[in-house]
């Protein structure tokens, strides 16, 4: 009688165990998740951010509201597509951290969105945002991600290796760059960090118009895809999703000459509320005992 070793079946034992809890809990692998859910989360989405929204007249639109207008409906539509492969497969990960993303971008449910964030954050997701960091390079892209643990900082081009530029811009690529689509729902498996900050090296998050900055400790180094390099400690930050607006004021000469046109001059406001919502909801989700600074947000035209 030949005895067999009991390795393989103790082995045999744990995958499966692994494979029916992953197949039990939120997940980003599409081996466990609906097809069409997860079809929904990443060539959806690619989809509708790469939907051409406004044409070439619209650049002489001084009001930007043709590219806010754009803007809004790529928001709501980046919703509705995340509730939508959520509700086919409530393990979808992606898109629950798409969700909770769009919740906070358009402000609308508060509640919900921080609903969102802890069941995102208790399963071992992260928060995730394509963003502009000026201090490193304001002509590239990075992906932010946030979770629990702390900030992630990744190139653009780490998870859309071939992505191209306009006007010395990043453009967003569609469905067959996946990788890029997957970090947008915050699924960063395999991808080289060029940065990491733990939340308990963060001493203060303060909010302008158009920025967050996030101040810390200890310096870290951040190569962009253009080989810009710095070594910060803050990231004065844009995470993508929302813009100002422009305010116009009509300044009639003082002798009120009423043979000439007015003279009108326009003035930019940011989105101060959206980067506030921001901050505070991320707060709220890792920093309960509030030991992260907060300051009084400035307002004005400027950062």
């Amino acid at each position: 009688m030949v005895r067999l070793s009991s390795a393989p079946v103790v082995l045999a034992f744990v995958l499966s165990s692994s494979a029916v809890a992953a197949a039990q809990s939120d997940t980003c692998d599409p081996e466990f998740l609906n097809r069409e859910s997860y079809r929904l989360a990443t060539d959806a989405q690619a989809l509708n951010v790469t939907r051409p929204r406004t044409n070439w007249w619209d650049g002489f639109d001084a009001s930007l509201r043709s590219h806010a207008g754009a803007l809004d409906d790529l928001n709501e539509a980046a919703l509705t597509i995340a509730e939508r492969a959520l509700a086919l497969d409530g393990r979808n990960q992606l898109a629950r951290s798409q969700l909770a993303r769009q919740l906070v971008i358009l402000g609308t449910d508060g509640n919900r969105a921080r609903a969102e964030i802890d069941t995102l954050f208790a399963g071992g997701g992260a928060l995730a945002w394509t963003a502009t960091l000026y201090d490193v390079d304001a002509r590239s892209f990075f992906v932010m991600a946030f979770d629990r643990a702390g900030i992630r900082v990744f190139r653009f081009g780490e998870a859309a290796p071939k992505f191209t530029r306009r006007l010395g811009v990043p453009q967003f690529p569609g469905p067959d760059q996946a990788g890029l689509w997957r970090a947008w729902g915050g699924c960063l498996d395999g991808l080289r960090a060029e940065a990491f900050v733990p939340w308990s090296d963060v001493r203060e998050i303060a909010a302008g118009n158009y920025v967050l900055w996030f101040r810390f400790n200890r310096p870290v180094t951040v190569t962009s895809d253009r080989n810009k390099r710095a070594t910060l400690k803050e990231f004065k930050v844009a995470l993508h999703g929302a813009m100002g607006s422009v305010q116009y004021h009509v300044r009639r000469d003082s002798d009120d000459r009423w043979y000439e046109e007015p003279k009108i001059t326009g003035v930019g406001i940011g989105p101060s509320s959206y980067q506030d919502r921001i901050r505070r909801v991320l707060a709220a989700a890792i920093d309960p005992a509030g030991r992260i600074a907060l300051p009084k947000q400035k307002r004005g035209a400027g950062w």
